[in-house]
């Protein structure tokens, strides 16, 4: 049951000034949902190398951060709970870009694997039926994908950075990011996470 929206305003101005007991109000709205979606978005991949509970502990500390400095416009408790989970998903792909990027270095160049594989291994789906799903949905933004936009995916799962795939694909940086916010746009209309771009 989510707060009436005057409650919720003074409850966010409260911590906003710095108020504990407000900042604890607001942490128990959304971090139910957050401890789930972190355990699934972590996923088998993902498990040993990062605890969902010091995920957990990261974004309520960025959230609290945030909400202090007023950097968030946060307009509901809805708005909370979404925001809470974006930065969940964002933690998540930088983790997995920088442990590519590292076993990149280790071996001493790149391997590219089956790009449909490799997004619904991201995507974390725990029930069978899910990830049968979510895999006939990767494999039809695939088989649209034009060379280039496949290139970029496969790079920027690698751990490869903008600039460095800019430089290998050979566009200048605008173009890329151009690119990449359109591949981000097809990956959420098809439900996938686009955070792994």
């Amino acid at each position: 049951m989510s707060d009436p929206p005057s409650d919720f305003s003074t409850l966010l101005a409260k911590a906003r000034q710095g108020d504990q007991d407000a900042l604890a109000q607001l942490s128990r709205q959304y971090e139910p949902k957050l401890r789930i979606v972190a355990r699934v978005l972590l996923g088998p991949a993902l498990r040993p190398y990062l605890d969902s509970t010091d995920l957990v502990q990261s974004v309520h500390r960025s959230l609290m951060l945030g909400i202090k400095r007023q950097q968030y416009d946060i307009a509901g408790p809805e708005n909370l709970v979404a925001l809470a989970l974006t930065l969940v998903r964002r933690k998540v792909a930088r983790k997995w870009r920088r442990m590519q990027r590292q076993q990149r270095f280790d071996r001493g160049g790149s391997e590219t694997g089956d790009l449909a594989n490799l997004l619904t291994s991201l995507s974390g789906a725990d029930n069978p039926a899910r990830t049968v799903e979510l895999r006939e949905q990767v494999d039809h933004v695939c088989a649209n994908l034009d060379e280039t936009e496949r290139k970029i995916f496969e790079l920027r799962s690698q751990g490869y950075s903008t600039a460095e795939i800019a430089c290998q694909l050979g566009l200048n940086g605008g173009t890329l990011r151009v690119r990449m916010t359109r591949l981000r746009q097809r990956l959420r209309t098809a439900g996938l996470i686009e955070e792994w771009l």
